[in-house]
């Protein structure tokens, strides 16, 4: 059995719950996303969040999936500081309800000011309404600054607790400072642009599997729903014990998901 704690269900088709639920997949977590294009106004995340706390559970279900979500607004699309404040705005609307974990993926796209404010606006929603924290670190080559940055930034919020905080998609260059900080790390196990298996694995085996998750962040990009039981099977190969496995898959993310209070695994 295993968890995905990063995927973007509502860009994949039912089909892809199949193949999740007989590959083992017992829950699902979604943070809020980019849809692939920008939205043209807060009512349109309105209807998103309704997506993806009441619509997509459902779906989950058919195939005995569990599913959870965090609540943002993507920094793909903080750039315009008027539709992010009305988004954040909402976000108190939808935290009560069951399936929302917290606030995420929030973070930075391009390492700008806006991107940087729109990140510290929605900090002080966890903040003050006692949330977990998941982190979108960019995909660029300035990745390493951008993690940076937002490691900085929360130190200016001192009610936020690092283990409280997962920061994804940390690479080679980037886990150890993740790490050190005391927050948790999250490897995404993308195709094109992210980690393959045997990079996630070195990385696992370089910090023991501490406090690190793995996920697929599957959305409407080239990505593979599967990808987090066919690293499972890559690490047979390398010789993980069952219970190594287990850590990574099932017992990381239920541990650090388990602190909302939300999360029955």
């Amino acid at each position: 059995m295993y968890i995905e704690p990063h995927g973007h269900m509502v860009s994949r088709t039912t089909d892809d719950y199949e193949r999740m639920a007989l590959a083992g997949c017992q829950a699902i977590c979604e943070p809020a996303f980019w849809a692939g294009f920008d939205r043209a106004s807060a009512e349109g995340f309105y209807d998103y969040f309704r997506q993806i706390t009441e619509y997509e559970p459902k779906r989950a279900a058919k195939f005995g999936i569990q599913h959870y979500c965090w609540l943002c607004i993507n920094p793909k699309e903080a750039e315009d500081l008027k539709l992010a404040e009305d988004v954040i705005a909402l976000i108190p609307q939808f935290i009560d309800k069951p399936g929302v974990l917290g606030i995420g993926e929030i973070g930075l796209n391009k390492n700008s000011r806006n991107e940087l404010r729109i990140f510290e606006q929605h900090v002080q929603v966890a903040q003050d309404y006692d949330q977990l924290v998941l982190i979108h670190t960019p995909h660029l080559e300035d990745k390493l600054k951008g993690t940076r940055l937002i490691v900085d930034a929360l130190k200016n919020f001192p009610e936020i607790k690092p283990e409280r905080v997962i920061i994804d998609h940390v690479e080679e260059h980037t886990i150890d400072h993740v790490l050190d900080h005391g927050f948790w790390a999250g490897i995404t196990l993308y195709p094109e642009s992210k980690c393959t298996p045997h990079r996630a694995i070195d990385m696992l085996e370089h910090r023991q599997a501490e406090r690190i998750w793995m996920n697929s962040a599957c959305d409407w990009g080239v990505s593979d729903p599967l990808a987090v039981p066919k690293t499972m099977q890559a690490m047979r190969q390398r010789g993980w014990s069952p219970e190594m496995i287990q850590r990574v898959a099932w017992d990381n993310p239920r541990a650090f998901m388990g602190q909302s209070g939300k999360f029955k695994m």
